[in-house]
């Protein structure tokens, strides 16, 4: 599927471009955020459907190549112009979902880390959605979960002056990922409910798994999980 024409929207960039000229992200071209050829590419890159928690995600794009660079762009770099491109896919999915969904369905949205929070000054989902046609969706609640550690190992920690910081999820084996992340969201108002849960980028799946356990323990279902991108594995 090619990007479609638009002979004045592409006049009335050039023109924009002789005053703040720019550079595609994708192959440099100048005077474009996402050049015409790049947006061709980013319609035919391919979707992914899996499975989170015996629920089906499904992903606008799969998370490699100009997808992957779009996004890092939008989220380490706030290139929010970059946003309508990746959003309409997104926000075409998330329609789907909640249209064949019951009615009444809940949209709820995996909080963002805190951090990433506060250095960017914006949701990336939020704005992807709103560039779909999607609403501001509620998000499930962050709690704040202390883990165990052995007696010895937390004295010790306990008594260190300046420690760092622990592993962050990079960091961590699939298994401590998994106890780090176990009842650290919860859902509110959504009991007898039935819910469509969205997230940015899915890599193994521990995220969205613990959205659903906290939807399920709220009493409520997750029939469907869109995320903007997934990691093929």
């Amino acid at each position: 599927m090619t990007a479609p024409h638009h002979p004045w929207r592409d006049a009335a960039l050039a023109v924009l471009g002789l005053f703040l000229p720019v550079a595609c992200v994708g192959c440099g071209v100048a005077d474009r955020a996402l050049c015409t050829s790049c947006r061709s590419s980013l319609a035919a890159a391919p979707r992914r459907v899996r499975l989170v928690a015996g629920v089906r995600l499904d992903a606008a794009f799969e998370y490699e190549g100009l997808v992957r660079t779009l996004l890092l762009e939008l989220k380490l770099r706030g290139r929010v112009d970059l946003a309508r491109p990746l959003g309409a896919r997104f926000g075409a999915l998330v329609r789907t979902a909640l249209a064949e969904s019951p009615s009444g369905t809940v949209l709820l949205r995996v909080p963002p880390s805190p951090q990433g929070a506060r250095r960017r000054g914006f949701d990336p989902v939020v704005l992807l959605l709103a560039r779909g046609g999607v609403r501001r969706p509620p998000r499930l609640s962050r709690v704040r979960v202390r883990q165990s550690a052995p007696a010895g190992r937390r004295e010790a920690e306990h008594g260190r002056q300046g420690a760092r910081a622990g592993p962050g999820q990079k960091e961590r084996s699939a298994v401590e990922r998994v106890a780090a992340t176990v009842g650290t969201l919860r859902a509110v108002g959504v009991r007898g409910r039935t819910v469509v849960v969205v997230d940015d980028v899915v890599t193994t799946g521990v995220t969205l798994a613990e959205a659903v356990r906290a939807v399920r323990a709220a009493g409520g279902r997750v029939v469907r999980l869109v995320a903007v991108a997934s990691v093929d594995g």
